[in-house]
């Protein structure tokens, strides 16, 4: 950055830098307010006019992925070489999409004169559908939430004990001569086949205080389950308590079902036993043929020892069992906490669960499990 690129003053810096992430935040990168503020914070002790410092100074407190990286590139090399008004034309492709309870912040980054619908772009979609959950705005989060309340669990299915009626199959005897008696003849073979059904999927949403940030979002997944198949999901919220929020979760309406669900959670932000409440929950319960899916991050307050001897327990029943963890969304993460640790030998699948892309995924797993 040369002298003449650098403000005058401390207001001309403020606005530099705040154009700079109105830009950033067009072209999809998270750089909000907070993150805007603590670039500013930074920049106060450095040399603005140095081009190197600023940029690095940028990159640490306005990334929030590894997405972002290349976005953020792309607009500081325009915003600082003088091409700020055709970046959001020139960085990505723009689509036009109807989005659902999106505040207008008045068109004045896109330029769009078009008062109809809302302009979006391709990257700034799919940078949502990436974006960790604990670090979107309230719009943006209130976005993602309408996803989620679309989306529709195709469930992997079981062979029931039950038969049904097929062209092809076992000879179903009894249909057969029933048949024959009142026609007086054999006129045709009946047949039969076991009957599928869907898959019985057993989800416990950790609601204790270092899972915060993702709770509301992992209940509004497991409302989407309850939609998809409302007979053959059970939710139980796990933090202190074991608490079973099936019922509150088959409201229609998300909203309703989130507001009902938290009236009979006792234990929101509060620490973690996942031992014990796996002990209840098989003493009072079964999963057998159950695909379970734990979402917690393994902040386990209790014995781990306990811990490692109920997912053995739970093992045993399950046919499944899926350890959702919103850290492992990123690629440094290791499972080094004492519940991860405990847990890990039992698990047959550890997943993400930070983002709408995440969900998604674990979704499609679900279907083919």
């Amino acid at each position: 950055m040369t002298d003449q690129d650098a403000p005058e003053d401390a207001g001309g810096l403020v606005a530099t830098m705040t154009g700079f992430a109105r830009t950033l935040r067009a072209a999809g990168v998270a750089a909000d307010h907070d993150r805007t503020q603590s670039l500013l914070a930074a920049l106060a002790h450095l040399d603005v006019t140095d081009r190197a410092a600023v940029y690095w100074a940028g990159r640490l407190t306005l990334c929030a992925t590894p997405d972002d990286l290349p976005r953020y590139d792309r607009c500081f090399a325009a915003y600082f070489s003088g091409r700020r008004a055709t970046l959001a034309r020139t960085a990505v492709t723009s689509v036009t999409r109807h989005l659902a309870a999106r505040e207008d912040p008045g068109g004045e980054e896109d330029g769009s004169e078009d008062a109809t619908a809302a302009p979006a772009t391709a990257s700034r979609a799919e940078v949502l559908r990436h974006r960790d959950v604990a670090r979107l705005t309230e719009a943006e989060r209130a976005e993602v939430h309408r996803l989620l309340a679309l989306l529709r669990d195709r469930r992997a299915r079981r062979r029931s004990r039950r038969f049904e009626s097929a062209h092809r199959g076992a000879l179903d005897r009894r249909r057969t001569i029933r048949e024959a008696l009142r026609k007086g003849e054999v006129a045709r073979l009946r047949r039969r086949e076991h009957a599928s059904r869907p898959r019985t999927v057993v989800l416990f949403v950790d609601v204790s205080g270092s899972m915060a940030p993702y709770a509301e979002t992992l209940l509004r997944f497991a409302h989407a389950l309850v939609m998809s198949e409302p007979r053959a999901t059970r939710v139980y919220s796990v933090g202190t308590r074991l608490t079973p929020v099936t019922a509150e979760l088959r409201h229609r309406d998300p909203g309703t079902a989130l507001n009902e669900a938290s009236k009979v959670i006792p234990d929101w932000s509060g620490g973690t036993r996942l031992g014990e409440e796996l002990r209840e929950y098989l003493t009072r319960f079964s999963a057998r043929g159950a695909i379970v899916v734990i979402a917690s991050d393994g902040w386990e307050r209790g014995d781990p020892g306990l811990l490692a001897a109920q997912m053995a327990r739970l093992s045993r029943q399950a046919y499944r069992i899926i350890w959702v963890n919103p850290h492992k969304g990123y690629e440094d993460y290791q499972p080094l906490t004492g519940g991860m640790r405990a847990a890990l030998p039992y698990i047959d699948d550890l997943v993400a669960g930070h983002s709408l892309a995440a969900y998604e995924q674990l979704s499609e797993r679900l279907a083919h499990a």
